[in-house]
């Protein structure tokens, strides 16, 4: 259930899923925010492992009196690896009740009930905010979505990008259509996923976000060089002159 009114993504539309982006913001994620209890703990210590690995998610379970048990929350922030405006690009969240206890140990981690490392959850549903709205994710959806193939890797792969061949990204301008009407000050890799890459386009006084697709998605991280340069031959082969001052 959508609380925007713009359609769901679909792999059919060139996009991921909601539930695409929920799991690929969760397996990208370095940290958390968990509450319970009233309390609030940061989990700083995820390095790239899916933290549904330490929270067990499972269905609720009609009649089994879930309302007593303690809520928890658990949040996520995607934040842009690179110097765009408003990096913030979406927000998870996690609500479910707790079936065993959570205990945050010394590092920052989770301890089980019986210290095993793992929670488990009664899962109510997943929120997912964007520039888009927010969206609603059932564990069904959730469970059956898998991560995207760059998430893991999107974060250098950006930061490489911008570092090292800024002039590419520069490059890739041609591909938008239509360039905004203001000029442009600024363009910058946003995202990447097994679908496109997606450009800021900061102007003076605002800013506006470009897709640009791949040839064709990618099923994992070892096609992704190819299909990059596709976007880039691409670019190349458009005469048209981007907006950016010399």
């Amino acid at each position: 259930m959508r609380m925007s009114g713009a359609a769901p993504a679909s792999p059919a539309a060139g996009r991921p899923t909601d539930a695409e982006r929920v799991r690929s913001v969760l397996v990208a994620a370095h940290s958390m925010t968990v509450v319970t209890d009233g309390l609030c703990s940061e989990v700083r210590h995820l390095d790239g492992t899916d933290p549904m690995g330490r929270l067990h998610l499972h269905p609720a379970e009609p009649g089994s009196g879930s309302e007593h048990r303690p809520a928890i929350r658990m949040e996520f922030t995607d934040v842009a690896p690179t110097p765009v405006r408003e990096r913030v690009r979406s927000r998870v969240t996690i609500l479910g009740r707790l079936l065993t206890p959570y205990v945050p140990d010394a590092t920052g981690g989770t301890k089980g009930a019986e210290g095993g490392g793992s929670t488990c959850v009664e899962f109510v549903h997943a929120v997912l905010e964007t520039t888009d709205g927010r969206s609603y994710v059932g564990l069904e959806e959730l469970e059956a979505a898998r991560p995207d193939p760059l998430a893991p890797y999107e974060a250098g792969m950006l930061t490489h990008l911008l570092d090292e061949h800024a002039e590419l990204v520069t490059l890739l301008l041609r591909l938008v259509q239509p360039l905004p009407a203001t000029p442009i000050v600024r363009v910058l890799p946003l995202a990447m996923d097994r679908y496109g890459i997606t450009l800021r386009l900061e102007e003076r006084d605002g800013h506006r976000d470009a897709r640009l697709p791949f040839p064709s998605p990618l099923d994992d991280v070892e096609q992704s060089g190819v299909q990059i340069q596709a976007l880039f031959s691409a670019a190349r082969r458009r005469s048209h002159r981007n907006s950016l001052p010399a």
